[in-house]
């Protein structure tokens, strides 16, 4: 039978040493704490505590003014029946289901006109990009000089063209489509920037092979070009989903959810009921049934997100 082997000893220069090292680290330790620590506190008093606080809100009665009450699921059961939360939701689904699509299919149709060699595309790319810098509340104000029924731009142009004058953002309508398309004008040089950088990634080697077995433009942009930008497509159409769901500085500084609420979406109706009808528990039940749809729309990218890596890396075997 072999020898047991002998437990390792120390000496005490070495125990003395190892002390030394764990005194250190924990004063590094220590002292990192000592440096975030005002930003772990400022983290948890604006992000932590107020989504703690709006849940608790949000099976209360709140005025804001008088003492509140518990009142359970009685604030959700009430938005179920609630016809103007149902319209904010059509009105915000409508918003989403042009917007987003819209805005990446015209992202990429730019891009791809831009991704060429060609005078001044530097020029083009900046214009393009540049209302994406602008604010909402910026734009905002600009388009309702612009689409003024009585004194804007747009209707003097329709007038010389001898067509008649547009409602715009009075037209109930037309107002959630006007603030659909300023959202694109807005919004598109993102989904450009992004599309254009995705283009610089895909592989000369496949467009070259696919040249060389005679694939004309529209099979090198369906069957190599466009599956590349698959990763990317699911981030812009997370990302813009999530912005839609969450559109409001817009809508606050054009129609204040008018004409007849054809333009008030769900983050307006909060809004609303919290600052306007004082009904704090009301509005925050409203807020978390969008932070539920925002989650589940969240997960569901992320399961999209593994399937395609997953598909990628079976390809790439």
């Amino acid at each position: 039978m072999p020898p047991l082997p002998t437990p390792l000893t120390l000496s005490d220069t070495d125990r003395a040493r190892l002390r030394a090292r764990r005194r250190g680290r924990r004063r590094e330790s220590a002292t990192a704490w000592a440096f975030i620590s005002p930003s772990v506190l400022v983290i948890i008093g604006l992000s932590a505590v107020p989504v703690v606080w709006s849940l608790l809100l949000s099976f209360r009665a709140d005025d804001l003014v008088t003492p509140s009450r518990w009142v359970g699921l009685d604030n959700y059961r009430a938005l179920s029946h609630d016809p103007h939360f149902s319209q904010a939701v059509d009105n915000t689904l409508i918003y989403t289901a042009l917007y987003v699509p819209l805005s990446m299919l015209l992202g990429l149709a730019l891009a791809l006109a831009l991704n060429r060699r060609i005078r001044f595309v530097g020029l083009y790319r900046t214009l393009i990009f540049v209302p994406f810098v602008i604010s909402e509340t910026a734009q905002g104000v600009l388009f309702s000089f612009i689409l003024d029924p009585q004194f804007g731009a747009a209707n003097s142009v329709l007038h010389a063209l001898h067509l008649s004058p547009q409602g715009f953002f009075t037209d109930p309508g037309q107002a959630l489509y006007v603030l659909v398309g300023i959202s694109l004008w807005s919004s598109i040089g993102f989904c450009v920037v992004i599309y254009l950088a995705a283009l610089q990634d895909v592989p000369q080697t496949l467009i070259e092979a696919a040249r060389l077995d005679g694939a004309g433009r529209r099979h090198l942009l369906r069957h190599v070009v466009l599956p590349t930008l698959t990763p990317v497509s699911v981030f812009l159409l997370l990302w813009q989903t999530i912005n839609a769901l969450q559109v409001f500085d817009l809508v606050y500084v054009t129609t204040k959810g008018g004409p007849i609420g054809s333009t008030t979406v769900v983050v307006y109706f909060v809004w609303q009921q919290a600052f306007q009808n004082f009904t704090a528990g009301y509005g925050a039940a409203a807020a978390y049934v969008l932070a539920i749809a925002l989650l589940v729309i969240a997960a569901a990218s992320r399961l999209m997100r593994r399937r395609e890596n997953t598909r990628l890396e079976g390809a790439t075997r």
